[in-house]
């Protein structure tokens, strides 16, 4: 476990990166993409959000959320990933609806630094944003030092 501390110009310097950001969303994409049909079901992105278990805690203590509540909110959260509502959301939809996400994080948090305790090979996007700067800092560490 490792603790990593970012703020909004980490996150925004990550969705800035094409490539990078790019990769990690390709790759959050293929891990979804359960049948390998290479669009998002309605019920593969339901199962993602279901595994996060976002909604249904409250700082860590489980909220009551009834299932009609919960089945709302999911195919909220999907109609607004499937911008051209073809039932399914393809790869670009994904990035675009993620770029945004990460943005409004990036505003959230504004210059004021968090710290987050992650495991080291968790996979979400704000832990990939802090790596990418650690990866950078220590570039440029090292160039200065040659």
């Amino acid at each position: 476990m490792g603790v990593v501390i970012i703020d909004g110009s980490t996150v925004r310097d990550f969705v800035s990166d094409e490539s990078e950001f790019n990769k990690s969303v390709d790759e959050q994409f293929a891990a979804l993409d359960v049948n390998h049909d290479g669009v998002l079901s309605r019920s593969e992105l339901r199962k993602a959000f279901q595994s996060m278990r976002l909604i249904e805690t409250h700082f860590g203590v489980d909220v009551a959320t009834t299932a009609d509540q919960l089945s709302q909110l999911y195919d909220s959260i999907f109609d607004k990933f499937d911008v051209d509502q073809s039932g399914t959301v393809d790869r670009d939809e994904f990035r675009s609806e993620m770029k945004k996400i990460l943005l409004a994080i990036a505003d959230g948090l504004g210059s004021s630094p968090i710290q987050m305790a992650l495991e080291d090979d968790d996979p979400s996007f704000l832990k990939q944003a802090a790596d990418l700067e650690a990866s950078k800092a220590t570039r440029a560490a090292q160039s200065k030092n040659a």
